[in-house]
């Protein structure tokens, strides 16, 4: 009877953990069903994600950690691939534990491939792989699945389900014959963020050599009382012709420019050279212009006056003060690839409210201009301050193509020793000891010019500790990962498991590690095997390699003495990645009696054991078992509280002992 109430408990206690989740439900259709030969036609990808997950999106670093979805097509003669595969209406988000940005998809996702149709009945097809997580419960669960677009083509352009596990509502639409539509915005709270900075850089551009002399001469032709509405056109003209410039230019930074960003490494170069030029131009070295003969062309317009005349008085200004706000302007527009159409134009909006409002409010109320400061020195200071930014920033773009093609150019000390040089100068300049083309002779330095000199140097302060393994967890979404740093104090002084805590040399250790030091295998047989030998329980750490919650659990609650102390001393571990992707001797492949597919990598037969034998598929998950192989009950997943995971621990050891 005692036996039968025990087994009750443990299946009571396991149930939670025990169940196949498939929270992500796909659907390919096409934009085009009856496309001819010589035709282009979209493929399209659509995903529901369950309420409380997320899915990663195809376009960041895929060595940043978690596990990038990837499509794979089988090449054809029938079909050309046009471009590269395009995720429409990622959100980004930066996270402190991959100290790096990614982007992510909830509720629905959507991707994007455009072919050209080379004979009639093309065969279409491949596969894809994914990882989906929950911040609820923090499961993470790598899947994949096939496609075939070719039955799509002959079939009238139906929809094709995956699954059928999703409650959630659609974001996005084909209507229309197939034409994909988009609803919504991608990340709000990043786009205001944007905004903002946008504005910022507006306000910045009124206080440069080319625009700030020109608001009193401006202004002065409308003081009149008839003249103040015209005040407020001048205004409104300005940010129209921003405005304008930003959507002209949307059509070019979609979704797709993303892609590119995140994966080639031309753009990233080409945008570091665009702004080491602005810094340059900032710095003094020369001046950014346009034809001279263009800009007195527009100025003529402005002589016919009335509204017309008001408008290319607006548009003078523009094309006049070019050397000091293209930079501006040009990395607004840099910043701006990649998001939503909507992004550069409201890029565009927000610097040129901020950069029309002087011009405005001094039409409307003159005698404020009485307390603008005079014109000097300090306006060139302000453009030169703004070219040691520039300078700073388009080191972004190289780390990005650096990290992605491994050119080891730009490890993290490199770049921070190229940061604490910017910013060092910087500071000396603000004191006056540097002195720059077009700057003026100052004997003393400002309280502004101290102040933010203060703020330099202590920046450079925060800076120093990171060239020997400081997070700086404020700026890792701009500094290469810390895995680059060749010296790394953080990591001195780690306790490191005695060889002979294992038994034999574990298999695939050259390329799969455990964390803290502790010494383990990578291969069930052969942990199980170890297991027995010593006498030990077996804890198993279902993982993955682009699981964030895994790597939340090994820094927050394995790193703690308490746990590594047992994990060390009171078990065998065995780390079982379930998305790697190394392939096997054909000679070790199997059938799986779950899914009937063969089962070729590492990571699809750790994932496959994982179902079979304990009925789940999500990680972290973890289980221990005695040298039978037979579990010991609880089952543990995602639990950041230290105190459970050492009663997790203990509890099973103490089972394991009653066993013998």
């Amino acid at each position: 009877m005692k036996k039968l109430i025990a087994i009750v408990l443990v299946l009571v206690g396991t149930q939670g953990w025990t169940q196949i989740l498939k929270p992500a439900t796909w659907s390919i259709e096409v934009s085009n069903p009856s496309a001819q030969v010589g035709e282009t036609v979209d493929l399209i990808f659509n995903v529901k994600i369950d309420e409380d997950w997320y899915l990663y999106s195809t376009d960041f670093d895929p060595d940043l950690g978690p596990m990038v979805t990837e499509f794979e097509f089988i090449p054809d003669s029938s079909y050309e691939l046009i471009d590269s595969l395009a995720p429409i209406g990622a959100k980004k988000k930066y996270d402190e534990l991959w100290e790096g940005e990614y982007t992510y998809f909830r509720h629905t996702a959507k991707f994007i491939q455009k072919i050209k149709i080379l004979s009639q009945n093309p065969e279409i097809k491949g596969s894809y792989a994914y990882q989906v997580c929950t911040d609820v419960d923090g499961k993470c669960i790598p899947f994949d699945d096939e496609f075939d677009f070719g039955k799509l083509l002959s079939s009238g352009g139906q929809k094709v389900e995956k699954s059928s596990d999703s409650t959630s509502d659609s974001k996005t639409e084909v209507v229309e014959g197939g034409i994909l539509k988009q609803r919504g915005v991608n990340d709000p709270y990043s786009l205001l963020a944007f905004m903002i900075a946008a504005f910022i850089a507006g306000l910045a551009a009124i206080f440069t050599p080319c625009v700030f002399p020109m608001i009193p001469m401006t202004v002065s032709f409308f003081t009149g009382k008839k003249s103040k509405g015209l005040g407020v056109l001048y205004g409104l003209s300005i940010i129209i012709i921003y405005t304008l410039i930003g959507s002209l230019l949307a059509p070019f930074m979609g979704p797709e420019t993303a892609n590119e960003l995140a994966t080639n490494w031309i753009p990233n170069v080409i945008f570091f050279a665009v702004f080491v030029i602005f810094a340059l131009s900032f710095l003094g070295l020369f001046e950014i212009t346009l034809p001279s003969k263009f800009v007195n062309n527009i100025d003529k317009q402005a002589d016919k006056g009335g509204l017309v005349g008001v408008f290319f008085m607006a548009f003078t200004l523009v094309l006049v003060s070019f050397s000091c706000t293209g930079p501006l302007v040009g990395t607004i527009l840099v910043e701006s690839a990649g998001g939503l159409i909507l992004k550069p134009v409201l890029g565009m909006f927000a610097f040129s409210l901020a950069f029309a409002l002087p011009f405005t409010v001094f039409a409307l109320f003159p005698s404020l201009m009485n307390n603008l400061p005079k014109s000097g020195g300090w306006l060139n200071s302000v453009k030169v301050v703004l070219g040691f930014l520039e300078l700073a920033f388009a080191f972004k773009f190289l780390s990005i193509a650096d990290q992605a093609y491994h050119w080891n150019l730009l490890d993290r000390e490199i770049y921070l020793a190229i940061w604490i040089v910017i910013f060092t100068l910087m500071g000396f300049y603000l004191l006056g000891k540097i002195n720059l083309p077009h700057d003026s002779q100052s004997e003393k330095t400002t309280v502004g010019g101290l102040m933010l000199a203060i703020l330099t140097f202590s920046f450079v302060v925060y800076l120093i500790p990171g060239m020997f393994g400081a997070p700086l967890k404020a700026l890792s979404g701009y500094l290469p990962p810390q895995t680059t740093l060749d010296f790394d104090l953080t990591a001195k002084g780690q306790y490191v498991q005695e060889d002979n805590s294992i038994c034999e040399a574990p298999k695939y250790a050259d390329f799969l590690h455990l964390p803290h030091g502790i010494q383990g295998y990578f291969d069930y047989d052969q942990a199980l095997a170890c297991a027995k030998e010593q006498n030990k329980p077996l804890f198993i750490d279902f993982t993955g390699h682009g699981c964030v919650n895994c790597r939340e659990m090994e820094a927050r609650v394995w790193s703690d003495p308490q746990v590594l102390k047992r994990l060390k001393e009171d078990f065998v571990v065995v780390a079982l990645y379930v998305d790697d992707k190394t392939e096997l001797p054909e000679s070790a492949w199997y059938k799986s009696s779950y899914d009937q597919k063969i089962k070729k990598s590492i990571g699809k037969q750790n994932a496959d054991f994982q179902i079979t034998k304990f009925n789940n598929n999500a990680q972290p998950y973890y289980v221990i078992l005695d040298m039978e192989g037979e579990l010991i009950p609880p089952i543990k997943a995602y639990d950041l509280k230290i105190a459970n995971f050492v009663a997790f621990l203990d509890e099973a050891k103490a089972e394991f002992l009653n066993r013998k």
